[in-house]
């Protein structure tokens, strides 16, 4: 009897063996990934997250080990170090601002940890100490946000009109902020306009609505509020409107903003938004292909500029032209509103 129970018990633990064995195997299979994102400051950002979240999905062959930096670096940093020590496969960042990346992605290097960037750019000293990067071109989507107020002025009558504008600008230092204020300056410096105030709302509705209410305080005069994102718009149309003064086509202020939220959007039919100029967040099916890629021993691109559209609320402006490309304008609807991922 005994000799029975020792066999079994020599055999279930045989078995418990090879199991391990098999789970060891699969989970030699599964790539894991560490992603540090920014932090959750717009609705444009919980997009991204989220579809980082279901592209790295463990039925996907992906383990993401994700970290949010609530808007500091310092978090980023300490998060890529921890991800050096857990020796993840890859590192995706979402860089807070642009400078500060040399040492710790020098570090990643060192560890043989690819890194791939995404959304906005890093500026370092050796572009090898990333692989790739996924994102929005800033600047010409502030090129073309401008060439589209041109338009529409000239269309409304309005092209020999003084125009002053105030530009809430985004986080001071990351690539949406430089890109799309870059955009306005020169625009503005070609067609005369006059930018009246400038100061950041830090891509979100709270310091936007802040912004806002200091700016028309101090001018009496504005025509046109450019908002570097869709979540400092709606906070600037909530102090326009407690202001007592009115947005949109037949009011008193022109709202532009960028990312094209669903919400973002929404305003835009109403007219809340005047025009809307699409940053595409959708960026983990990206990231997943440069990956895929890379297992396979394949060459990526280095920079990958994603494809992005115009909306605006009604089709005074059918296209708009920048350099020697014209961009197609689309008047919203809510069919189009609702067939949208974000």
């Amino acid at each position: 009897m005994k000799k029975k129970m020792v066999t079994a018990l020599l055999a279930v633990s045989m078995l418990a063996g090879l199991s391990a064995v098999n789970v060891m195997a699969a989970d030699d299979d599964t790539i894991t990934v560490g992603f540090s994102q920014v932090g959750a400051e717009s609705d444009w950002r919980t997009a991204n997250t989220e579809s980082m979240k279901s592209t790295f999905s463990e039925d996907n062959g992906y383990e993401l080990i994700f970290d949010d930096a609530q808007q500091k670096q310092e978090n980023q940093l300490t998060a890529i170090r921890n991800f050096i020590q857990q020796e993840v496969d890859y590192i995706v960042l979402a860089p807070v601002t642009e400078t500060g990346w040399d040492t710790v992605l020098q570090e990643a290097k060192d560890a043989g940890i690819p890194v791939i960037i995404v959304d906005r750019m890093v500026d370092v000293s050796d572009d090898s100490l990333y692989t790739a990067w996924v994102g929005s071109n800033f600047k010409l989507e502030g090129q073309k946000a401008m060439a589209w107020l041109d338009a529409y002025l000239e269309a409304k009558g309005r092209g020999d009109e003084e125009i002053n504008l105030v530009d809430i600008q985004g986080t001071i230092g990351a690539s949406a902020q430089i890109g799309r204020t870059e955009g306005l300056e020169e625009a503005a410096k070609e067609n005369g306009w006059n930018i009246v105030d400038q100061q950041t709302g830090e891509f979100t509705q709270a310091k936007g609505q802040e912004v806002m209410e200091s700016m028309l305080k101090k001018h009496d005069n504005i025509n046109v509020v450019y908002c570097e994102n869709d979540n400092e718009a709606f906070g600037a149309i909530d102090a326009i409107e407690a202001a007592g003064k009115k947005v949109g086509p037949d009011g008193d202020i022109l709202v532009m903003s960028f990312d094209t939220t669903n919400a973002g959007l929404t305003d835009t039919l109403s007219g809340k938004i005047i025009c809307n100029t699409e940053c595409n967040p959708l960026h983990g099916p990206r990231v997943q292909e440069i990956i895929e890629k890379l297992e396979a021993g394949e060459d990526v691109d280095k920079i990958a500029y994603v494809d992005e559209e115009m909306f605006a609320f009604d089709d005074t402006v059918k296209t708009v032209t920048v350099g020697d490309k014209d961009f197609d304008v689309t008047a919203i609807s809510q069919e189009i509103i609702d067939g949208r991922a974000y």
